[in-house]
C-alpha cells in the first residue's frame, strides 16, 4: 500500500500485478482501477494590462496589496523556492487559526523556510524509484515558483529578467497565503501523488487550488481514471474553487484538457508588452522581430545574409536545409553569416535549429508567426523570429541584392503594443472531446512572456558571466492559470459566502471580448477569436467582484452531469461518497441533456434544425439591490433564431433566484458547422453575458 485517501474520497494507491489489479476491479464497490500514469506541467506587466478593459466607475474597485490575507491558495506543482523575495511575509498578519496544514522538512528545506506568507509545504516521496533526491518541498524545476508568485506573489520593486520587463512584480492576490504541494519532479507528475495532494488540500483548509498541469489531449483519460477530475470534484464539494490549465496543444480544435464542469479551465492570451529583437538590413531597412537574446554583435548590418536553402548539402528539394535542420546545411556556406530559416518542419525544435546554425553561423532569423508573438529565450546567441510577411520581404531582399547584409539587435521591452490580447497558437482549443455539451475552455488570461519568480540557483538559464536571475519570463497556459487563481482568491476574500460556482460564474460572465483597440480579440492569424478559443473571453481583474447575477451550479447539477454522462446511481454514490437525500438520476439522460446543467455558458452539440431546442437556466441576484429588472438582448448568427423567455426578469428581496429559458430554432439558412452568439442581461448597471455555441 502506497497511499490511502481519507478526506475527500475513498481509495488507495498500491503496487499491484496486472492480475491483482484486475481482481480488485471486479469487486463490488470498486468504481475504477487504473495505472499510475504521469501528467506534465503546462509550461508583472500582465496585471497592469488586465485593467485596460475597465471602462466604468462602477467597476473601479482596485485590488489592495493586502487583499486576501485570510485566503489560502494551494499550488499543486513542483514545489517552491522559499528565498524568493516574492514570498516574504512583510505586513502579513498571523496565520489563520483555521489552517490545519504543515510545513514538511526535506532536503535543503526546513520549517524555518515557511512564514506567514508561505504557510504550508508538503512533498510526496517517490516510493517506486528508490531515489530520495527529490524528497523536499524545494522547487527543483522552477515552474511552481513562477506559478505561485503569479497567483499570490508579494510586491517586489525593481524586478526584471536581466533588465528586461523591469518594474514592480506582484501576484494577483498578493495578500493571500501560499500552500505548496510538491507532486511534480523532472520526470512528471505521478497520478497517485495528485490524488494524495487533493486529499491533503481538503483537510488542510485551502480556499483556491491552482493546477498548471495536465495530459496531452490525445492521452486524456476518462473521468473515472483522471485524478484531476476526481480530486477536483471532491475539492469543489468541500468549497474549494479549482483552477486548471486548458493545455498547450493548440491551435487545433478538440485539444482542451481539464474539462470537467466543476473545474475553471483557463486558456492563454498575450499582453501588450513584447520582447523585440529587430533585424537590420542593408539600405537602412529595419524588420521587427521577437525573442529574448542578449547578443553582443555589431549593431550595423555588416554580416553576410543567406537563406538556409541556398546552403543545402543534400539531394532533396531543400526542405531540410531551409528549415535549418541538423546536418542539412553546408557549414562553409553559412560560416560567419546571418542565416534566414523557415520553421514549417515539426520534426526539429527551435533549439535544435539554433544549435545547427550556432556552430558556424553568426546568427539566425526564424520565419514563424507564432514565435514572433510568443518569444523564446535564446540566451546570448543572436536569434530572433519574424512574421511570414516580413520573411518574404527579407527573402526578396536577399534575391534582389548582390551582397545582402544584416545584423540582429539585442532584445528590448516594448509596452503598449496593439492589438492585445491575442490568442496564441499554443493555447488548446475546444470543443472538448468528452464534454461536448459543456463549452471549454472557460476563460482566458495572460500566458505569454510572463515575468515571475524563479529559482535562485538556476545556472542553465543564466546569462554567461552573470548570476542566476531571481525572475524569469515564461509562456504557456501554466502562466495563464495562476492569473485566474489570484483573481478567484481575491473574490473569495471579499465575498467569503460565495460558493465555487458563483465565483466561477462571476469571472466568466464579466469577461471581455475586445482588445485594447476596442475591436474583437483575434488569433495569431488575425481572424476573430471564437468561444472555442476563450469561451467567455479575457478575464477582468475588477468586474468579478460585482457581477450583478451569477449562475450557481450545485452538487446535484454535477451529479446529474455524471448521470447524463452514463453513470448509474450506484456508481455515482461511490464516486461522490455522499449524495443528497432522495437523489436519483433524471428519467431522461444522455449527453444532450448536459446542455441543461446550470452553467454560465450554453452548448448544443447535435442541434435538430426541424425541432429546435429549449435550454433552461437559473440565475441569482447578488448585487444587493433587492428590486431590479434585467432585460435580455441576444447576439445571434443569421442561421439561428434565439428567443429568451421571459426576456425580462424582476428580482425582489423574496425572489433573488429566477429561471428563464432559451429557445433555439432554425431560420431559412441551413446551419453549417458551429455557430456562436451570446445572451446579455442588463439592468442599466450590470452586464451579465452568457456565450453559446450551436452545432
Amino acid at each position: 500500500l502506497v497511499h490511502q485517501y481519507r478526506h475527500g474520497f475513498s481509495g488507495f494507491a498500491a503496487r499491484l500485478s496486472a492480475e491483482e489489479a484486475s481482481s480488485i476491479a471486479q469487486k463490488p464497490g470498486v468504481v475504477s482501477v487504473f495505472p499510475d500514469f504521469k501528467y506534465q506541467l503546462h509550461t508583472t506587466r500582465s496585471w497592469d494590462f488586465l485593467k485596460y478593459e475597465t471602462d466604468s466607475e462602477i467597476y473601479s474597485n482596485p485590488i489592495s496589496d493586502s487583499q486576501g490575507s485570510d485566503t489560502v491558495i494551494g499550488i499543486l506543482d513542483s514545489g517552491i523556492w522559499p528565498e524568493s523575495p516574492s514570498f516574504i511575509d512583510k505586513d502579513i498578519g498571523p496565520i489563520p487559526s483555521r489552517w490545519k496544514g504543515t510545513c514538511m522538512e526535506g532536503i535543503n528545506f526546513s520549517k524555518s523556510n515557511c512564514n506567514r506568507k508561505l504557510i504550508g509545504a508538503r512533498f510526496y516521496k517517490d516510493t517506486g524509484s528508490g531515489t530520495t533526491k527529490y524528497d523536499s518541498p524545494r522547487d527543483m524545476v522552477g515552474h511552481s515558483t513562477h506559478v505561485a508568485s503569479t497567483a499570490t506573489g508579494s510586491v517586489v520593486e525593481g524586478a526584471s529578467y536581466y533588465g528586461l520587463a523591469a518594474g514592480t512584480a506582484k501576484g494577483g492576490s498578493p495578500g493571500s497565503r501560499i500552500a505548496v504541494y510538491t507532486i511534480c519532479y523532472p520526470g512528471g507528475c505521478q497520478a497517485s501523488r495528485i490524488f494524495t495532494a487533493f486529499d491533503d488540500v481538503i483537510a488542510d483548509g485551502v480556499d483556491v487550488l491552482s493546477l498548471s498541469l495536465g495530459v496531452s489531449s490525445w492521452l486524456k483519460p476518462p473521468f473515472l481514471s483522471d485524478p484531476i477530475a476526481i480530486g477536483a470534484f471532491h475539492a469543489v464539494k468541500n468549497g474549494i474553487i479549482v483552477v486548471c490549465t486548458a493545455g498547450n496543444s493548440g491551435p487545433d480544435t478538440h485539444t482542451v484538457v481539464n474539462t470537467a464542469p466543476w473545474i475553471l479551465t483557463v486558456a492563454a492570451t498575450t499582453i501588450d508588452r513584447i520582447f523585440e529583437s529587430d533585424v537590420a538590413l542593408g539600405g537602412n531597412k529595419l524588420i521587427k522581430g521577437g525573442g529574448i537574446n542578449f547578443a553582443n554583435i555589431e549593431k550595423s548590418p555588416v554580416y553576410p545574409l543567406i537563406y538556409a536553402q541556398s546552403a543545402n548539402k543534400s539531394d532533396d528539394n531543400g526542405v531540410e536545409a531551409r528549415n535549418c535542420n541538423p546536418y542539412s546545411m553546408d557549414g562553409d556556406m553559412i560560416k560567419g553569416k546571418i542565416v534566414l530559416c523557415d520553421n514549417d518542419d515539426p520534426n526539429y525544435s527551435k533549439l535544435e535549429k539554433m544549435q545547427a546554425v550556432k556552430a558556424l553561423g553568426i546568427g539566425l532569423v526564424l520565419i514563424d508567426d507564432e514565435s514572433r508573438i510568443v518569444p523564446s529565450n535564446y540566451g546570448a546567441y543572436p536569434m530572433t523570429a519574424i512574421s511570414s510577411k516580413d520573411g518574404a520581404e527579407i527573402l526578396h531582399y536577399i534575391n534582389s541584392t548582390k551582397n545582402p547584409v544584416a545584423t540582429i539587435l539585442a532584445t528590448i521591452s516594448v509596452t503598449k503594443q496593439k492589438p492585445a490580447p491575442i490568442i496564441p497558437n499554443f493555447s488548446s482549443r475546444g470543443p472538448s472531446t468528452d464534454t461536448r455539451n459543456i463549452l471549454m475552455p472557460d476563460i482566458a488570461a495572460p500566458g505569454v512572456a510572463i515575468l515571475a519568480a524563479w529559482m535562485g540557483n538556476e545556472t542553465n538559464r543564466a546569462i554567461e558571466g552573470k548570476p542566476p536571475s531571481l525572475f524569469d519570463v515564461l509562456s504557456g497556459t501554466s502562466m495563464a492559470c495562476p492569473h485566474v487563481s489570484g483573481i478567484a482568491a481575491t473574490v473569495k476574500s471579499r465575498i467569503p459566502t460565495w460558493c465555487p460556482s458563483a465565483i466561477k460564474s462571476a469571472i466568466m460572465t464579466t469577461a471581455s471580448q475586445t482588445n485594447n483597440l476596442r475591436t474583437p480579440i483575434t488569433t495569431v492569424s488575425g481572424s476573430n477569436a471564437t468561444a472555442y478559443d476563450y469561451d467567455a473571453g479575457e478575464v477582468s481583474t475588477t468586474r468579478p467582484f460585482q457581477p450583478g447575477l451569477v449562475y450557481e451550479t450545485t452538487t446535484v447539477d454535477y451529479l446529474n452531469f455524471l448521470c447524463y454522462y452514463g453513470f448509474n446511481k450506484t456508481t455515482i454514490k461511490i464516486i461522490s461518497k455522499n449524495v443528497p437525500d432522495g437523489f436519483g438520476c433524471p428519467k431522461k439522460t444522455g449527453v444532450e441533456s448536459i446542455s441543461n446543467i446550470n452553467y454560465p455558458s450554453i452548448t448544443i452539440s447535435s442541434f435538430n434544425e426541424t425541432e429546435g431546442r429549449k435550454i433552461s437556466r437559473i440565475i441569482t441576484n447578488v448585487a444587493g439591490d433587492a428590486d431590479t429588472v434585467y432585460a435580455a438582448s441576444v447576439e445571434a448568427p443569421k442561421e439561428l433564431k434565439v428567443e429568451v423567455i421571459p426576456d425580462k426578469l424582476l428580482f425582489t428581496k423574496s425572489t433573488p433566484k429566477l429561471s428563464y429559458q432559451v429557445m433555439f430554432t432554425s431560420t431559412s439558412i441551413p446551419l453549417k458547422g458551429d455557430v456562436f452568439g451570446s445572451i446579455m442581461w442588463f439592468n442599466g448597471k450590470y452586464k451579465v453575458r452568457t456565450p453559446f455555441v450551436v452545432s
